[in-house]
Formats: C-alpha cells, structure tokens, sequence
C-alpha cells in the first residue's frame, strides 16, 4: 500500500471494501438454498463462468487489450482464490459450520502474519490492537450459545480433517489478500480480473469431476428459478463486482486492514439470514459482532492518532 496517499483514497477504499462484505454477506443465504439444486463445485464453476464471459462480453465490446504481462499474476491470484473456494467446500462435509466460521476468520490473524513475512511489513500498532479485538468478536460471533460453558464445549479438543482444511482455505485466502496487495498495483487491473475469474472457472470445472470420480459429491443440477436467480447474483455481484472492488481499491489499504474489514462479512449474513431465513443471533453472537466493529473503530482511531503523533515528530 502506498502509505502517502491521501486519507480521502484511503475513507473511499476502506469504504469499498465494506461494500464487498455486504455483498458477500448475503451469499451465505442465496447460496445455501441454491445448493438445494446443484452439486456444490459445479455452482462454483457456473458462478465464475457466468462472471468470465461477462468480463468477456464487455472486453470485446471496449476492445479491451490483454495486456500479457497481467495475465500470469491474474492466474496466480486465481490460484490462491481457487485454493480456497476448494479447501472450503470439502472442510464443510467433515466439521460443523460453527467450527468452520471460526477457522476460517482466522485469517485475521494470519493475513498480518503473512505480509510480515512475505512485504516485510509489519503492521501498525492500531491494526495489532484491532486484530486481537476482532479475532475474540469472531469467536464470540461463530458461537450459537449464550454462556461460557457452552462457548468451550462448542469448541471441542478434537481436531479433524474438515477442520483441518478449513484452516487451509483461510490460508488461501490470506494469501489471496495479501499478494493482491502486491500485484494489483503493478498491472491493468481489468486483464488481472478476467484472469482470475477464467481460473477459478476451469479449476473448478476439473474440481466438479474430481469430486464426483471420489464419491466426495455428485454432479447434479436442476434449474429452478431460485438457482438462476443465485447464480445470478453470485457471479454479478458477489464475484464480477466484489473482485473488481478488491483489486482496484484494496491497494489503498493495508492487508491487515483490508482483513478486519472482511471480518464484517459473518455480521452481515447473520444480518441477512434473520431476515430471510429467520434465523436468531445468539447473545454471544450480538457481543461477536460488536467487537469486531469496535476493532475496526480501534483501528482507525489509533492509526489516526499515531499519523498525527509522527507528523508532529517529523514536523
């Protein structure tokens, strides 16, 4: 991240980026009743098909260039992306959900980990603050309980396959996080877009088969009007928008920062799931969501601070 960029580019990313997990928020619900119609890898493949030939469409339609010095990091971004979607969709046929969003936030922790060693960086005091905040709201959040006793048995001492490739896919996804921090500065954003979008497309496509050649899932399909109506959503706005989003504005943020602000993501699908599903958030959830706001909040105001503290240092 270019750290002399003004605070205005940094309030219209972070802002960007929010938009990203109310989006990505309502998938939780869309997709879980969609996946009453079709095996789960092939609704990835349609997903981000249906994403890849719109990109396409539009790419013809402005005669777009490739440019061919993006499309390598595009695949290798798509990669770490498909990476995930993968390790996320087996680890949920061996461990609870409950388990599988508390895994999976911890990408958290790992994203300020991974830029120290892969940027070098280390991240500020405000985020060091804001992550350990966040990371006890998403214990709090991924808990259906509302006591300790119940918030210790629901973690459990075992630690199995399905948990083990949930811990996975939150790696993948770090990753994804933190070299988009990286390369998306560096090439057209647009041919980094398509390319990602085309990966995830075939590798899920070889994924689909994968799974129904080791019994792990069958190929099924039917098309009712909720499933178009899934794929839709998911390949126009939780995927064709919300990656274009990511790599044109995450740049102007840091990857720790760009982490806790994904944290909002299980807040606003339990937001939608009361709302369509009817489903109820727990008191622990509602103490969850709260901390994680406030580790945001923590965040801003301590990185405020310290900026002003070092200018007038400097000054």
């Amino acid at each position: 991240m270019n750290s002399s960029l003004p605070k205005t580019s940094r309030f219209l990313g972070e802002g960007a980026l929010l938009l990203m997990t109310i989006l990505w928020g309502a998938t939780f619900v869309i997709v879980k009743e969609s996946l009453n119609d079709i095996s789960m890898m092939l609704f990835v493949t349609m997903r981000f098909g249906l994403a890849s030939s719109v990109l396409l469409f539009v790419f013809l339609i402005r005669k777009q260039k490739f440019i061919k010095e993006a499309i390598a990091p595009g695949i290798f971004l798509g990669v770490f992306l498909f990476l995930g979607f993968f390790t996320q969709t087996i680890g949920l046929k061996y461990t609870s959900a409950t388990k599988s969003g508390f895994i999976t936030g911890s990408l958290v922790v790992m994203v300020p980990i991974l830029q120290t060693i892969i940027e070098k960086k280390l991240p500020s005091k405000g985020a060091q603050i804001g992550i350990v905040l966040v990371f006890l709201g998403i214990l709090f959040l991924s808990s259906g309980g509302n006591s300790i006793s119940t918030l210790l048995s629901e973690r459990g001492t075992n630690f199995n396959f399905g948990d083990g490739m949930t811990l996975a896919c939150a790696f993948f996804y770090s990753l994804h996080v933190v070299y988009i921090d990286i390369i998306s500065a560096k090439h057209n954003y647009s041919v980094l877009l398509f390319a990602q979008l085309a990966t995830v497309t075939v590798l899920s496509l070889v994924a689909s088969f994968f799974f129904a050649g080791f019994s792990i899932e069958s190929l099924h399909v039917s098309f009712s009007s909720y499933l178009i109506f899934g794929i839709l959503y998911t390949s126009i706005f939780a995927t064709l928008l919300t990656i274009a989003l990511q790599l044109k504005f995450q740049k102007t943020v840091t990857p720790t920062k760009a982490g806790i602000i994904y944290s909002f993501e299980p807040i606003f699908a339990a937001i939608y799931a009361f709302f369509l599903l009817n489903e109820k958030i727990s008191n622990f959830g509602l103490v969850g969501s709260a901390l994680i706001f406030l580790g945001l909040i923590v965040t801003e105001v301590l990185d405020s601070f310290f900026e002003r503290k070092n200018e007038i240092a400097s000054g």
